[in-house]
């Protein structure tokens, strides 16, 4: 069995300094293939925008990671380099998808703004079943530990549970009792019961077989974003929007213990596979691990250029997959900590510009950046490339994966209707479209825009032949 940090108990707990150095050297010695089938990369590149969520499968081999760019990603550390560099991509979604889960039989599910719960197969990377909300975000999902129900954290106020078959998914309940949205959703050890977070500060308590509403655990008075249950049942994890962190007794709703704050809202939580650790990450950027069984905190890391949105510990519990802004899963090496340790990611975002001698080049990073490239390459974000958009007929870039509606609209992109679309919005002018409603009120801001458009679409701006698709 090849050493790692978890065999010495993160560095040899009770070890004399002697055998810590002897198994620290042994660990260092191993060969160069053992150490590389262990190790996932720091840096993990594939998402056309910013990562909301990674999670990781039984085996630790392989990691689910959602986007803003609509898609999720398989990672398989197991098939080798090649496998990393072209993950497998599972596009359904028609709008950004914010949690996923791996589940049996090589199955994934996932949830996103489009209100979708999708069940996926990942030998062929297509869509067993899709089951539709009522076009709210979906925010959380949870599978139960016997895989018989999958729950979703809606922002119509409700919590959907699902009984989850082979090759589809059936609505049993929709638990209604929230007065605002329900940001996260956990089962009991034992499934037998759903836990809810909604923003009204309620963490609440429903029958999974029957969805009977069971009681109102706490109200914490802050919107409650995340919470896990913890090893042995009783206790829930919770984060708030205020940034407070902490332990609730599920049965006396007591909160029994306090961790130090967030100064942001807490946005993700993971627990690790055998439960003894736990991590936390907030708007701050800060994300903290603690020991479970009396929550002393072991590590802390700032990650300096946003919020963290998602967490996942690796198989070990030596290293974290962290997410947020980046268009990159990021991995921290938690224990040992490693003596140099360089900033992830990059500042400002393409979206994050504030200042610019152009003001159509300051609308088109706030505006469109996020889904859109100005050159042949899309980069994998959300929506299609601009290069060469004007003159050409909406919903043809090849490759693209439109909606029928985008197919089928009888539009040219010009001067005219792209000032259209960003004064009237995408749900007037480009209606059952995919694209988030985005406008400029001000004629000024759209001509700028505009006119920047024509200048850094044209194929001749970038050196190359002009594009003569018809697409958008």
């Amino acid at each position: 069995m090849a050493l790692t940090p978890r065999l010495f108990d993160w560095l040899g707990d009770g070890l004399g300094f002697g055998a810590r150095r002897l198994l620290l050297a042994a660990a260092i010695l191993l060969p160069p293939q053992i150490a590389a089938a262990q190790a996932w990369p720091e840096t993990l590149q594939g998402h056309g925008g910013p990562v909301k969520s990674v999670a990781v499968d039984a085996s630790g081999d392989r990691l689910l990671s959602t986007s803003f760019d609509y898609a999720a990603l398989v990672w398989d550390k197991a098939a080798g380099e090649g496998a990393l560099a072209d993950p497998l991509r599972l596009v359904g979604h028609d709008a950004a998808v914010n949690h996923g889960a791996f589940l049996s039989g090589n199955r994934a599910v996932t949830v996103g703004d489009d209100s979708a719960l999708i069940l996926w197969d990942l030998t062929s990377g297509t869509i067993l079943h899709r089951a539709d909300g009522a076009g709210e975000k979906v925010l959380g999902l949870a599978v139960s530990a016997d895989e018989r129900y999958v729950a979703v954290a809606s922002w119509a106020n409700e919590a959907r549970l699902y009984q989850l078959e082979p090759d589809r998914l059936i609505l049993r309940h929709r638990l209604t009792q929230h007065r605002n949205n329900v940001n996260a959703v956990a089962f009991s050890a034992d499934g037998g019961i759903l836990y809810t977070a909604s923003y009204d500060g309620g963490i609440r308590a429903f029958d999974t077989q029957s969805g009977s509403f069971l009681r109102e655990i706490a109200n914490l008075g802050w919107g409650v974003n995340v919470i896990e249950v913890l090893p042995g049942g009783g206790r829930l994890l919770f984060g708030v929007t205020d940034g407070k962190l902490g332990v609730l007794d599920t049965e006396s709703g007591q909160e029994v213990k306090i961790l130090p704050p967030h100064s942001r809202p807490v946005l993700s939580l993971a627990l690790s596979a055998d439960g003894q650790r736990a991590a936390s990450g907030g708007g701050d950027g800060l994300i903290r691990v603690f020991a479970t069984d009396g929550f002393e905190l072991l590590e802390e890391f700032e990650n300096p250029y946003g919020p963290v949105w998602g967490l996942a510990f690796t198989a070990q519990a030596d290293s974290l997959f962290y997410v947020g802004l980046d268009d990159e899963v990021h991995v921290w090496q938690v224990a040992p900590r490693k003596p140099f340790e360089p900033v992830l990611g990059t500042f400002p975002r393409r979206f994050q510009v504030a200042e610019t001698d152009d003001p159509g080049a300051l609308q088109f990073a706030r505006k469109c950046s996020v889904c859109h490239t100005l050159t042949p390459d899309d980069a994998n974000r959300a929506g299609p490339t601009l290069y060469g958009v004007f003159g050409r007929k909406a919903g043809t870039v090849p490759g693209y994966p439109y909606s029928n509606a985008l197919k089928d609209l009888d539009l040219v992109w010009t001067a005219q209707t792209i000032s259209d679309l960003f004064d009237l919005g995408p749900d007037v002018v480009t209606p059952g479209s995919k694209m988030p409603i985005q406008r400029l009120k001000s004629v000024e801001d759209r001509d700028a825009l505009v006119a920047y458009l024509e200048k850094a679409t044209d194929p001749d701006a970038h050196g190359g032949p002009r594009n003569n698709t018809k697409g958008d």
